[in-house]
């Protein structure tokens, strides 16, 4: 019998996230699935999302080539472009899309032989101040790369550093000192990212790039307009019941005391399966669809959970750690952590992919 830890994937959810991001943005949408599709497994969320998204999105070659490779032949983009010069010939062979963040790259697209012209998206800092060129470069960039001979499309694209925040005007003036910077270029634009597609219509160009907004997560502290579903169940079972009296000690560093006859309840996850560690006594879980409570230190391979009020509940319980009724930010939150880091380090679990509306 197998470790009771599961994350079940909703691939018919998936796809339900990428036709509302299409619905909301309008134009095209990328379906970003790098990082391992944000620990949901990249290449079978692009098998599902394949016949409808209008192309991928990962981090750097090596994702792009695991997808070609599994049989993905859409469009694929790298949104780190390439590190060395040489990569150019692996992204001609594979018909990938590229990024392009700093000038000294157009000289090195310039120097190689393909066969086919490449899309290369520009990325242009409009703010986050990480990767892209600067504002004013962005005319003479555009022009240096079509003299290249090399270039078939070219879209401008831009990420924005504060587009969680609703009420923060900074979103609003990367979008227009990016669409100022690229005036009468003629090319297209990708500013949106999930945070862009769902609140900043403003923001909507002609491709958008849908992320976490895929995969769902969002909760009561995170309201979005026509709210995505979460694609990934992450649940587990009480494996043994300890039934403590009051001013026990329970757990690693004796973090939490009783404080009155306690009933707990030991299950079947911890760090080392991608629960933050650093998740504090109270954080919430659901116990057979009944709301609870996490309690002590989250160990190695273990958690520890208040049953107490719970009387149905012992060992065998299905205990949801985030999902559909948990909304993954909730624990986020409790951890100090974010939605994405939850999703992306999720291990040890059994992964079982369910395609039915």
């Amino acid at each position: 019998m197998s470790r009771p830890l599961v994350a079940t994937i909703n691939l018919h959810a998936l796809r339900d996230n990428y036709q509302l991001a299409k619905r909301l943005h309008g134009g095209k949408v990328l379906a970003v699935v790098k990082a391992n599709a944000y620990g949901h497994g990249a290449l079978r969320c692009a098998q599902a999302l394949e016949a409808v998204a209008d192309g991928f999105a990962v981090a750097a070659i090596e994702e792009a080539v695991a997808l070609r490779e599994g049989g993905i032949s859409a469009p694929i983009l790298l949104l780190e472009g390439w590190f060395e010069a040489d990569e150019l010939a692996l992204i001609d062979r594979l018909d990938l899309w590229t990024s392009l963040h700093r000038l000294d790259q157009i000289a090195q697209l310039a120097m190689v032989s393909l066969s086919r012209p490449l899309h290369v998206w520009l990325k242009i800092d409009s703010g986050m101040h990480r990767l892209g060129i600067a504002l004013h470069e962005a005319l003479p960039a555009i022009e240096q790369l079509r003299a290249t001979g090399k270039v078939g499309k070219i879209i401008g694209m831009t990420h924005f550093a504060r587009a969680d925040e609703l009420d923060d005007t900074s979103t609003l003036s990367q979008v227009g000192q990016f669409r100022q910077a690229i005036a009468g270029a003629d090319i297209e634009t990708s500013l949106a990212n999930s945070r862009g597609i769902l609140a900043w219509p403003t923001a909507h160009g002609d491709w958008g790039r849908a992320g976490i907004l895929l995969y769902g997560g969002f909760g009561a502290d995170q309201p979005v307009p026509n709210c995505p579903q979460p694609v990934m169940q992450f649940d587990s079972r009480i494996i043994a019941v300890r039934d403590l009296p009051a001013d026990e000690y329970l757990g690693y560093g004796t973090r939490y005391i009783t404080s009155r006859p306690t009933r707990v309840g030991i299950v079947a996850c911890g760090y080392a399966d991608g629960y933050p560690r650093a998740a504090r006594n109270g954080t919430p879980v659901l116990i057979d669809g009944v709301l609870s409570q996490l309690i002590g230190s989250v160990c190695m391979d273990m958690l520890t959970v208040d049953i107490t009020y719970l009387p149905q509940a012992g060992i065998d319980t299905p205990v949801r750690l985030w999902g559909e009724g948990l909304p993954a930010a909730s624990v986020a939150a409790s951890a100090g952590t974010s939605r994405y880091e939850l999703f992306c380090h999720v291990k040890r679990a059994r992964f079982d992919y369910q395609d039915s509306g």
